[in-house]
């Protein structure tokens, strides 16, 4: 398939840079498993999920990754965290006017911070700090909000830029798992209430989930890795759902890719695993977990894009998307969401 084959036209006012006041309140287009669609609001999910079904959600906290400093010689430089080895190295991404060298060091904020440039993994930097990263990052860091915003990140951000049941022990991300932002604690009560169970994987979002696909044809794209965790108790409760004939239901393109990834590593059937996924989802591809996903609406040819157009179709998505433009669905991150469903084939 052709890159060309996910693009859409989004005008500009469409793409939401704020959050609704409530969480909860946003829309929900929901395409079904025939690709027909329906417009509704994100709390009707209560009458469309069953008693027994499972929700698996991504329980990861976005660091405040961004931290702005100089050079030696006083020129500015940004520094976004990618990814925590240790206490003091890391991999990330460098913004300067020119490439900075191993040895180069970089001072951030006022207490000028020591970090030393120590080479470099792939398109990353291997770097080294001072002090402990967590630390730094607490005291000079910025919530790195997507691109699309065209803003820097503000107060109300570090609230709703996190989900309302983020693991604070699990804080490495770079950008938020989106599609649970639309949760808050009354929803997932009356969820509870309604016998509807939840479990939790952990993915930890890389930056390259804001990447461009740069190859025509996608099935030449290689996509970013990115660490994540399926622990024995979701696995079983995973199990436990599909032998009863319950659906499965990911919150999130995250959450999705963690379970397939952990199927396709455990021979098709998913099962505890931890590990870096470099998974690919398109159409063509036959999830072995996944029955419904709720997540919001993507950019134009992107792989969010594509991961949804392989659980309904490509046709179906595009349509939808169509509508949801002449709706004004609003989009991205602090966007409305879809429901979709496996296609019936």
């Amino acid at each position: 398939m052709q890159l060309s084959d996910f693009s859409f036209d989004l005008p500009d006012e469409l793409i939401a840079r704020y959050p609704l006041d409530t969480r909860s309140a946003s829309r929900l287009l929901h395409l079904n498993a025939k690709g027909e669609h329906s417009d509704l609001h994100f709390t009707d999910i209560l009458d469309l999920f069953e008693d027994g079904d499972l929700m698996v959600l991504n329980d990861t906290k976005v660091m405040k990754a961004r931290l702005k400093g100089k050079r030696a010689t006083g020129g500015a430089v940004e520094v976004l965290v990618e990814r925590i080895f240790d206490q003091t190295i890391a991999h990330c991404h460098i913004k300067a006017s020119n490439s900075p060298k191993a040895g180069a060091e970089l001072f951030i904020g006022e207490d000028g911070v020591k970090v030393t440039v120590t080479g470099r993994h792939e398109n990353l930097y291997i770097v080294e700090f001072s002090q402990p990263i967590l630390q730094v990052l607490d005291t000079y860091g910025q919530l790195p909000i997507p691109p699309y915003f065209n803003r820097e990140a503000e107060d109300i951000d570090t609230v709703r830029y996190q989900t309302v049941f983020n693991d604070p022990t699990k804080i490495a991300s770079v950008a938020a798992p989106t599609a649970s932002l639309h949760f808050d604690e009354e929803l997932l009560n009356k969820l509870e209430q309604k016998g509807i169970n939840k479990a939790f994987v952990t993915l930890h979002v890389g930056a390259g989930t804001f990447l461009p696909v740069r190859t025509l044809d996608i099935a030449n794209h290689i996509m970013h890795s990115e660490w994540c965790d399926v622990p024995e108790a979701t696995a079983k409760l995973i199990q436990e759902t599909q032998a009863r004939g319950n659906k499965v239901i990911a919150v999130g393109t995250t959450a999705t890719r963690a379970l397939e990834s952990a199927a396709q590593a455990c021979s098709g059937k998913i099962a505890a695993w931890t590990g870096d996924t470099q998974i690919f989802i398109y159409p063509g591809y036959q999830f072995s977990v996944v029955d419904r996903l709720i997540t919001n609406f993507h950019l134009p040819e992107s792989t969010l894009l594509m991961l949804v157009s392989a659980l309904s179709n490509q046709e179906n998505i595009l349509k939808a998307y169509q509508h949801a433009v002449e709706s004004k669905y609003r989009f991205f991150s602090y966007g409305d969401a879809m429901l979709v469903d496996k296609v019936i084939n």
